[in-house]
């Protein structure tokens, strides 16, 4: 792993036309050509593993990713009020996981009473269709606390969803219920769930952010909270801190900016 972190080095410092710098899109892209090649060569058994799938791409140092503000959040799960995207939104924002471990989550991995989850798979789309897959590595797999609003609303959606199976005469779900599911209990798809989200921003008015954007916003409520880096490194299932601090870097450089405030205040003794 350490061998592509260096690699991402030096196609940003020199991989260009005659020793320029790389744009990070671009390296970017030669990333991706190497995972695909090394995952051809993992599915041959010319290797046991694909370490790009690992690493992601290095990150532009000039992009941001998309948030909602502190003070949309309210704003946005008000309007979402009734529309069948409210909960999902409401368990995304509450807990941090990826669009294919929402849509992966099977009953039997959440514990209403003990208040937690377990994230154990993700369901990804294919060209030959929907599949569950393990997570890439093992941090990947984890248990993550669920606030007490997300418990209240997945109590509520789960009894709902006992009734229209009752409805429609369905009887008892399987034993891998999942969580979010179309009415007769099948995966929804990722793709689905996505254009249906940009869909609802646009005829509810909501702030024009991917559906990702849930993921990272919860990332950085947790960092104004100073929750520590490596327990939030482990609760959205990074492979380690280095990685969440790559990614949401502009979140800590101005939490360490209200820390560089609140020292100055210390030392004069105007706090």
């Amino acid at each position: 792993m350490k061998a592509i972190e260096d690699w991402h080095g030096t196609l940003l410092q020199s991989g260009g036309k005659d020793g320029k710098p790389l744009a990070a899109r671009t390296a970017g892209h030669a990333h991706r050509l190497l995972q695909r090649a090394l995952q051809r060569a993992v599915e041959t058994e010319v290797l046991a593993r694909n370490v790009a799938g690992i690493i992601g791409p290095p990150a532009s140092p000039d992009s941001e990713v998309e948030i909602l503000k502190a003070e949309q959040v309210p704003v946005v799960l008000r309007k979402l009020e009734g529309h069948p995207l409210h909960l999902i939104a409401t368990v995304d924002l509450a807990t941090g996981l990826r669009r294919g471990e929402l849509l992966g989550l099977a009953w039997t991995a959440v514990d209403l009473d003990g208040a937690s989850l377990r994230v154990e798979r993700s369901l990804e789309e294919t060209k030959a269709g929907l599949r569950f897959k393990p997570p890439k590595t093992k941090h990947g797999r984890r248990t993550i606390s669920l606030p007490p609003g997300a418990v209240t609303v997945l109590r509520d959606h789960r009894r709902k969803q006992l009734e229209l199976r009752v409805a429609l005469g369905l009887g008892k779900p399987d034993p891998d219920a999942l969580v979010f599911c179309n009415p007769d209990g099948s995966p929804m798809s990722p793709d689905n769930l996505s254009r249906d989200w940009i869909r609802a921003c646009k005829t509810l008015g909501l702030p024009q952010v991917m559906f990702h954007a849930l993921r990272h916003t919860h990332v950085s409520a947790l960092i104004a909270a100073n929750v520590d880096v490596v327990q939030i490194s482990r609760r959205i299932g990074h492979g380690s801190p280095a990685v969440t601090l790559r990614i949401h870097a502009h979140f800590f450089k101005s939490t360490d900016a209200a820390a560089a405030t609140a020292i100055e205040a210390a030392i004069r003794g105007t706090h």
